[in-house]
């Protein structure tokens, strides 16, 4: 079977499965939420830890566990944001009395907010299901179109020291598509918002290329191709869903900020 066939069943697999935890919510959603964190923080160790990590014995992983319980039992926003806060500093103590570098706690931290903002978005009522549709909507255009347009157009390199193969060409047309896809997916649930609403699509489009490119700085900055061989021609969970988490983070706060950290998605959707 060829890299591309894998490519493609794969993504359709993981296409065919996030949409269904999606649609169902609730506990399934929040399992979906802690499987992204417990991989992601896999593969981010998996990346960064040296030799000198096995100093840690199990304490990074026992405390992400925690967090993961805590995640899965829906524990209310902000005392799940201090809950991590509070693991994110005992690892990062540990690091410091062990004398070694602060990626384990850098790791937690992201796999923990990863998969808080996508579990408190979906919430359990319509309007976290259209959020996070939404969301899906415009991450996944911007990744396609910037694929295509800039195979088409080419052009200046976007970062070259960290993805050489990303154009300026092609995130300015994953941006369009990304707006688009958001402006048509809000429109067809009935929101009356669009102006704003297009305006959030452009953010979180041009914020998830940001993540897309952070993601690679980490894995150029360990030496590595993909952050691991987990998904059959896409590499790991972080190459999948870097673009998505630092997306899903944006609109978690934006939706913080206008309707609380419980029910984000009421601020952007009202029922």
């Amino acid at each position: 079977m060829s890299n591309l066939q894998q490519r493609v069943i794969s993504a359709i697999v993981m296409a065919a499965v996030t949409l269904t935890v999606t649609w169902f919510g609730g506990l399934p959603f929040r399992l979906f939420c802690a499987a992204i964190v417990a991989l992601t923080f896999y593969e981010w160790t998996r990346m960064s830890r040296q030799s000198a990590g096995a100093a840690f014995g199990f304490l990074p992983e026992a405390l992400a566990g925690v967090f993961i319980v805590a995640l899965v039992a829906g524990l209310p926003a902000l005392w799940l944001l201090l809950l991590g806060a509070i693991l994110v500093a005992g690892v990062a103590i540990a690091a410091r009395i062990r004398g070694t570098g602060q990626w384990e706690a850098s790791g937690l931290a992201y796999a923990a907010l990863s998969g808080l903002s996508l579990a408190y978005l979906r919430d359990d009522n319509h309007s976290g299901l259209i959020a996070i549709l939404f969301l899906f909507a415009v991450v996944w255009a911007t990744d396609i179109a910037a694929y295509f347009v800039g195979r088409a157009v080419g052009g200046p390199k976007l970062a070259p020291s960290i993805s050489p193969g990303k154009t300026q060409s092609g995130a300015a047309g994953g941006a369009a598509g990304g707006v688009a896809a958001g402006l048509i997916l809000a429109a067809a649930a009935g929101a009356g918002n669009l102006v704003q609403l297009g305006l959030v699509a452009l953010a979180l489009s041009i914020v998830s290329q940001i993540g897309d490119l952070f993601e690679s700085w980490v894995k150029r900055r360990h030496g590595a191709k993909d952050s691991s061989k987990l998904i059959p021609g896409h590499g790991g969970v972080m190459d999948r869903v870097d673009g998505l988490v630092a997306a899903a983070f944006a609109l978690y706060v934006i939706g913080w900020i206008a309707a609380g950290a419980d029910h984000p998605a009421l601020g952007l959707f009202p029922n």
